[in-house]
């Protein structure tokens, strides 16, 4: 049996995947990442401090919030700026945003369709008026959270080095506030479909890599914990984590204490959902989504448990910045250079960013590790002990359990590929 998918739906960029059996056995299983390569790291080099987080954010138009917090954060390191807990608060916030963006729009547009047996969410808008209408009350919600705090709803504007440059209004975040609180009718709606939803079976252990849970579910953080005992600083992560290559991709692979690891919801929620909200503990009980869980295709359960959490806290964190009131800060960023590391949960996983800064404030070196190119190595693991448990099935049925497989981990494919390859004839 051969089977060869040109071109991946559902997904973020371009891949391939390969798979020949012969005799019942296994003989090849490719995830092909055939995305252009982007050079973005050699981008940032000669850039001054003030420009790296707008130029960073570019890497990807779905999580450019945390390729810009990242950045942030591995620039205020370097160069030892100082940012306030209203700052910080904010900058939690517009990360609750981007992940109900990206999470809202992989259930609804990328998961769904294969549970409700149709090719995309467009067929629907005719026999499923009621659904689709949901998603897209809900992803609006999402985006009107980053425009809010981040000035539009894709590539933010006001986070810059030490702080903001514009805040919020007192009147905007009360409105923001009511506007989610009403959603969750919606979001009621949204686990009941997914508790019915016949999930595939699969167990396959792994190493579960995420920032750790000092202050509550993972989200920003300057501490890396795994499942395998990885307990670091984020400075350190480019001696914890390999990158390496394979001849059929044009991305990064990257591995921690095992050949392959996992990073993202599933990870998050094995490594810390006793730090989830009380709501999201009660959709992860009706989920049947347990913390002990190894099947891969569960990532969409522990995203959509994420997406309560994020709702609830949002909920709550609105309150607090307003019980605080919402004040000007002047930043102030001091002269000279320096290296400096920062990471965000971002929706597919842990993202890092390591710059280092000469005296006049520009980039002389960067590296970026992104989440996708940290489980490409797990998804083509997971593809390999899956696909003889599913000989037995029709190659339509083989098909679309590997493709489901895939989209789990919500790849993003074109952020991964950031590889020069050279030959020397």
């Amino acid at each position: 049996m051969n089977i060869e998918i040109k071109h991946l739906a559902r997904m973020e960029g371009h891949a391939n995947l390969v798979v020949d059996t012969l005799n019942g056995e296994l003989k090849e299983c490719r995830l092909e990442i055939v995305e252009s390569p982007r050079f973005f790291e050699v981008m940032l080099k000669g850039r001054h401090y003030s420009d790296v987080a707008p130029i960073a954010a570019r890497i990807c138009g779905v999580c450019s919030v945390s390729h810009t917090l990242a950045s942030l954060a591995a620039t205020e390191n370097a160069l030892g700026v100082k940012v306030s807990a209203q700052a910080q608060g904010l900058r939690r916030l517009l990360s609750y945003g981007e992940n109900l963006q990206s999470h809202l729009l992989h259930l609804y547009f990328m998961a769904v369709p294969d549970y409700l047996g149709v090719p995309s969410l467009l067929p629907l808008a005719k026999t499923r008026r009621d659904l689709v209408a949901r998603a897209l009350r809900l992803k609006k919600v999402a985006n009107d959270l980053v425009r809010i705090v981040g000035g539009r709803p894709v590539h933010p504007v006001t986070p810059r080095v030490g702080g903001f440059s514009a805040l919020p209004a007192a009147q905007d975040l009360k409105e923001l506030r009511r506007r989610l609180v009403a959603a969750l009718a919606d979001l009621e709606e949204t686990v009941a479909m997914f508790a019915s939803f016949a999930v595939p079976e699969m167990a396959r252990d792994t190493e579960y890599l995420s920032l750790a849970a000092d202050q509550g579910y993972p989200g920003l953080g300057e501490r890396m914990v795994s499942s395998d005992g990885i307990d670091a600083p984020v400075a350190d992560f480019a001696d914890i984590l390999t990158e390496y290559f394979k001849p059929y991709a044009n991305a990064k692979f990257a591995r921690a204490s095992r050949d392959t690891l996992m990073v993202g919801p599933l990870a998050r929620f094995r490594n810390a959902s006793d730090k989830l909200s009380p709501m999201a503990k009660k959709v992860a009980a009706v989920l049947r989504l347990d913390a002990a869980t190894t099947n891969p295709y569960h990532g969409n359960l522990a995203r959509l448990t994420e997406v309560v959490h994020f709702f609830e806290e949002a909920i709550h964190l609105i309150d607090t910045l307003l019980l605080k009131g919402i004040r000007a800060e002047s930043i102030w960023v001091p002269p000279g250079g320096g290296r400096g590391a920062g990471a965000v949960e971002a929706p597919r996983g842990t993202l890092f960013h390591a710059y280092t800064y000469d005296a006049d404030g520009r980039i002389s070196a960067a590296n970026c590790i992104i989440p996708t190119a940290q489980n490409l190595g797990n998804i083509e693991a997971d593809l390999r002990a899956l696909v003889p448990q599913l000989l037995h099935l029709p190659q339509e049925e083989i098909t679309l359990q590997l493709e489901m497989l895939i989209r789990a981990y919500d790849p993003c494919i074109s952020c991964s590929t950031h590889l020069v390859k050279v030959e020397y004839v």
